[in-house]
């Protein structure tokens, strides 16, 4: 009788440790679909987002140059017309991710700066040049740079920069909901994400 009850205590343990190590077994897979899924799902969503827009302006140079003396001046001058196509994107290829399947935590380590690229059309009205102070390629390179500096300021101000990011918190968001979904943890600059923090970036 003893011997039985020794034989079921340890058929009682075998199974016990079978049913452990074959859950331990479920888990550590169930893990690793997911981490493969939270990964896949960070791939489909590696895009450029570009948001376009259009902008005018009208700017005047003008530069003058003292000829013996502040009372004679030779002077030279332009008004430029231009319109420009802006663009403002965000290269999702370069965000730097980490998984942490220790703590089932996807971390967001860094996102990319939104790229501004400017693409203008000069156009060119009332040119006046004195003999001594003639145009060269030296103006038009200020004219061309001042213009542009001017249209960031004005992008950078407008709806189109917030239209873009917007549209970034839009795909990002998609990691929350997954990460969520499978009782993963969202973190982007050591800090928990949590639902709300999507509607304040949007609202803002």
């Amino acid at each position: 009788m003893k011997r039985i009850l020794v034989g079921i205590v340890i058929a009682m343990a075998m199974i016990l440790i079978f049913q452990s190590w074959n859950k331990d077994k479920e888990e550590k897979s169930i893990l690793k679909e997911n981490s493969s899924l939270i990964q896949q799902q960070i791939n489909n969503v590696s895009k450029i987002i570009v948001t376009e827009g259009h902008f005018s302006e009208v700017y005047s140079y003008k530069d003058s140059q003292q000829l013996f003396g502040p009372y004679f001046t030779a002077d030279k001058k332009a008004l430029v017309v231009v319109n420009a196509e802006i663009t403002v994107a965000y290269n999702l290829n370069e965000i730097n991710f980490e998984v942490d399947e220790a703590t089932k935590t996807l971390r967001i380590l860094n996102i990319p700066e939104a790229e501004i690229k400017i693409n203008p059309d000069f156009e060119y009205y009332d040119v006046t040049a004195d003999y001594f102070n003639q145009f060269s390629a030296e103006d038009y390179n200020k004219i061309k740079n001042n213009v542009k500096a001017s249209l960031l300021k004005k992008v950078k101000a407008s709806s189109l920069q917030k239209n873009a990011e917007n549209r970034l918190l839009s795909e990002l968001s998609k990691f929350y909901i997954l990460t969520n979904s499978l009782g993963w943890t969202l973190s982007y600059n050591n800090t928990i994400v949590k639902e709300d923090i999507f509607e304040t970036f949007s609202s803002n």
